[in-house]
């Protein structure tokens, strides 16, 4: 699944569910590396998307 075309819902259920997954020491040491890295760009998406409504939140505020 391409990281740009999912919502930021279901960007933090992968998150959640990854943290999940860590916590319940169901990864092993070779999946460790990939869900890292997984999860760390699924923030990244996270951010960025909250950092454009934020932006356009206060576009439309600006404007009143």
């Amino acid at each position: 699944m391409n990281a740009k075309k999912i919502s930021y819902s279901e960007a933090m259920a992968e998150v959640e569910a990854i943290l999940k997954r860590l916590n319940d020491g169901e990864l092993d040491v070779d999946r460790l590396g990939a869900e890292v890295k997984r999860a760390s760009e699924l923030i990244a998406l996270c951010r960025e998307k909250l950092r454009a409504a934020e932006e356009d939140v206060t576009a439309v505020l600006d404007k009143e």
